[in-house]
């Protein structure tokens, strides 16, 4: 028995008439959420990295050569707003992961590039990250995983469809 269970276990005594089924499954996903969270911050806090940090230099890394995007592409990929994206660029920037440059296709624009530390920084978390992960995942099987992973999905489609 887990807190969830007991939670459920007193919801169904105090509150007979309602249905607490769905906290069944969405409690238990919120309550890894947060420990999931707790365990990134530690990764990256090894490297001096906040989790925001690591989400902007991932996004540039996974793009490839020459790892670099649009402020509006780092938007949608990292989920937050232009101000907080200005913001961020230039915190990068004043430690030398990032730089800003000129969009060649357009004159107004700008185009923010990885640099050599970032890659060498992002990399380094990712590793450590990935080695905590797989730690977390090693009491489920290859099939469980992927099974988790396609209804953790289905689960998401609606709200991957609004945001589209």
């Amino acid at each position: 028995m887990d807190e969830v269970d007991r939670i459920l276990e007193a919801w169904a005594r105090e509150t007979p008439d309602l249905d607490v089924s769905p906290l069944r499954v969405l409690s238990r996903v919120s309550r890894l959420s947060r420990h999931l969270d707790l365990e990134r911050r530690d990764a990256f806090a090894s490297h001096h990295l906040d989790t925001w940090e690591f989400d902007v230099l991932a996004a540039l890394r996974r793009e490839g050569p020459p790892y670099e995007l649009s402020p509006g592409r780092l938007i949608q990929q990292t989920l937050s707003t232009s101000g907080t994206m200005t913001n961020r660029i230039d915190r990068l920037a004043s430690r030398g992961l990032v730089e800003r440059l000129p969009d060649p296709r357009d004159r107004r624009g700008v185009r923010v590039r990885l640099m050599p530390a970032g890659r060498a920084l992002v990399e380094a978390a990712l590793n450590d990250l990935l080695d905590r992960e797989h730690d977390i995942l090693s009491p489920l099987s290859a099939d469980e995983r992927a099974r988790i992973a396609d209804l953790l999905r289905r689960l998401m489609q609606p709200f991957e469809t609004r945001k589209a």
